[in-house]
């Protein structure tokens, strides 16, 4: 019999928000695999054990995927991480893949995922809560209602993105290109609000687009509403 893999999404940051799949899930599985050359100090593991303390006696397996933008080096990488989760699922053993937010919402796990299938494994997606929807909560705003229509945008690697369809949108990863999102932002004429590091404990909210400072975190997120319409 061969193992499992399961892509686990650990939610955006606050422990209480991880859901009761995910917590069975670590805890029956015999490895624990995170994307990081240090475990204990990526901010999936970190998230996942305070909910599950167990994990600090578990098989700890780093997979080291840094963020480069050769996709020859990024192929390598993923090729190397996939072979190391292989040895363990041919073992019989189940294998949890810890990710940030949601494993279907840009997560490396997608990568590992069609290598390790490609391959002849299976595996399993475990939804976990998006660090959009848990932003919007911490706000106490709401994405999208009736019929608006919600952009869910990955900024730092969308340097051509422009805001002219109608609705409400989410810039993700926007740390990296600030600056140049900022003026999108003020040429958008919308409500912006933005959340960085959601969940944690260097949570920062910003009101306005000049609240948000230039050298904001690559875990800043950012939510421009249209403008609120009197009923």
């Amino acid at each position: 019999m061969r193992g499992m893999l399961y892509g686990i999404g650990v939610g955006p940051g606050d422990p209480e928000l991880m859901t009761l799949k995910a917590v069975r899930l670590i805890k029956a599985c015999g490895v624990c695999a995170v994307p990081g050359e240090d475990v204990e100090e990526t901010a999936a593991y970190r998230i996942a054990v305070q909910a599950v303390p167990e994990l600090k006696k578990k098989k700890l397996l780093p997979v080291c995927m840094p963020m480069v933008m050769d996709r020859q080096a990024q192929r390598r990488y993923h090729e190397k991480g996939a072979q190391k989760i292989e040895e363990y699922l041919a073992q019989g053993i189940d294998v949890a893949f810890l990710t940030l937010g949601d494993p279907g919402i840009y997560s490396t796990f997608s990568y590992i995922k069609r290598l390790v299938e490609a391959h002849g494994y299976e595996t399993r997606l475990v939804a976990g809560i998006t660090s959009f929807c848990a932003a919007a909560a911490r706000l106490n705003v709401s994405l999208a209602e009736w019929s608006e229509p919600l952009h869910i945008v990955p900024a730092a690697h969308r340097p051509d993105v422009s805001m002219d369809a109608a609705g409400n949108y989410v810039l993700m990863k926007s740390g990296s290109r600030m600056g140049q999102v900022k003026e999108l932002l003020r040429a958008g004429g919308r409500d912006v609000l933005m959340v960085e590091n959601c969940g944690m404990e260097n949570e920062r909210i910003c009101r306005g687009v000049e609240e948000i400072p230039d050298d904001a975190g690559y875990y800043s997120l950012i939510i421009a509403r249209e403008r609120t319409k009197t009923v």
